[in-house]
């Protein structure tokens, strides 16, 4: 037995020392630098590097680098690396010909692996090995930020975010995801981060944070393992009898005894990413969420939103009047044509005085105004693929500066018919039917 235990510690021992020089050899290759330079064309030559037989052998390290070198890059510069690498590692054309014509003669699947590699090109093969750097994710996070700014006046770096859309849609999927509920015992760094980003209703700072993280509400997060501590998009709920018709109430200190609470009010959901934006992460945090209140509360019965108009106002005051005596029939439409001028303020009483009219302008915006035939408006777009239905439209539901901007401070109830989700979900999804309550049937 002695003998065997001197045997098995020397064996452990060689072991040690194997280990201790991988990682000699591993700190050798990340901290080598490949070039002396920081410059535009020292990074496109390393992107050239990482894709070739280079990249096999010191693939973290190159990859690293061009994470380093992409950082210090001024605005014209990463545009310039944008548009170089874009068209350098484009799908070649010509040689997807020459594989469709391969591949017609012989339907191998060595054949369709090779059409299928032609067809994607190099773009995406050069994400997937810049991931391998320590914060790759990170970086190609904020580097798909900066291609969406530069891609909505350079048409043809849309391929090229495809492509980022592509990969990012597989890297975040939910399954890979960890749902958390935000409390006050949060670590104190995600809290401070969940303040910079919400978006909807703004939070002034910890104390209003923490009313929203209070009994009587839910707040709910989603994280990746490799961005540590860094909220990809959160959910704030409100329990109550029925759906929160106003911000402001929302906000209140807790009245009552919200233990009786019969409906959760979704009322903020928060992008905080914005290289995320389209990786569709909203749909399945509902989904998620609706089972955890109910695992958690089995009073919840009905489950709805108080959703933001964004974009609203701006779509009304460039209405033409033609247009909107048509959506008002016979009704004069000089009464609401103070909502073009600059002088609706904050409880504008006028709004409450014209809500009918105002209202039946709303329910054409949210049924009728279509973008490639799907609704204009990106909130009611999101909750209607969802499997929602328009439940009713609330008059001063934002009594803010920024909910009368967005849209005079009108927002709108969305329902979640649990039982009758998939089937509202697939008329919308397959016959553009949008579902909506007797309550909208009056403005139709």
């Amino acid at each position: 037995l002695h003998g065997y235990q001197t045997n098995l510690w020397e064996k452990m021992l060689d072991f040690k020392k194997i280990i201790s020089s991988i990682a000699d050899v591993g700190k050798g290759i990340l901290g080598k630098k490949f070039s002396e330079k920081r410059d535009l064309p020292t990074l496109v030559q390393l992107c050239d590097d990482l894709i070739s037989y280079k990249g096999t052998a010191s693939g973290i390290a190159i990859a690293r680098e061009i994470s380093e070198i992409y950082k210090i890059l001024d605005k014209e510069q990463k545009l310039n690396f944008f548009l170089t690498i874009n068209e350098k590692f484009k799908p070649n054309l010509k040689s997807i010909d020459e594989e469709i014509s391969t591949y017609s003669k012989d339907k191998s699947k060595f054949n369709l692996d090779n059409l299928g590699n032609t067809i994607e090109g190099n773009r995406q093969e050069l994400i997937r090995r810049m991931n391998m750097a320590p914060d790759g994710t990170s970086v190609l996070v904020s580097m798909r930020e900066d291609l969406i700014d530069f891609s909505k006046t350079n048409v043809e770096l849309k391929d090229f975010d495809q492509d980022m859309r592509h990969l990012f849609k597989s890297w975040f999927n939910p399954g890979f995801l960890r749902l958390e509920r935000i409390t006050w015992e949060t670590k104190a760094a995600v809290l401070e981060k969940i303040i910079k980003y919400e978006k909807v209703h703004k939070i002034l700072d910890m104390n209003d944070l923490k009313r929203r993280l209070q009994e009587d509400r839910r707040f709910f997060a989603y994280f990746h393992p490799v961005l540590a501590d860094e909220p990809l998009i959160f959910v704030q709920v409100a329990f109550g009898d029925g759906l929160g018709k106003s911000i402001q109430d929302i906000m209140k200190p807790i009245t009552g005894n919200f233990e009786k609470s019969n409906t959760a009010t979704f009322y903020s959901i928060s992008n905080c990413q914005e290289g995320l934006m389209r990786v569709t992460l909203g749909n399945f945090l509902i989904k998620r969420v609706v089972h955890e209140i109910q695992s958690e509360n089995s009073n919840i019965k009905n489950f709805g939103t108080l959703s933001p108009l964004p974009g609203f106002a701006d779509w009304f005051k460039n209405l033409s009047d033609n247009k909107l005596a048509n959506i008002l029939k016979n009704y004069d439409i000089a009464k609401v044509a103070f909502l073009k001028s600059d002088t609706v303020k904050l409880g504008d009483q006028r709004i409450v005085e014209e809500k009918e009219a105002i209202k039946k302008i709303v329910v054409h915006y949210l049924l009728n105004e279509k973008n490639k035939n799907q609704p204009l408006n990106p909130v009611s777009r999101f909750h209607l693929g969802n499997g929602a239905s328009i439940e009713d439209v609330i008059i001063n539901g934002n009594v803010s500066d920024y909910g009368y901007q967005e849209s005079f401070g009108i927002m709108v109830n969305y329902i979640y018919h649990l039982n009758k989700l998939e089937k509202i979900h697939e008329d919308f999804a397959s016959k553009k039917i949008i579902s909506y309550s007797d309550k909208i049937k009056k403005y139709v």
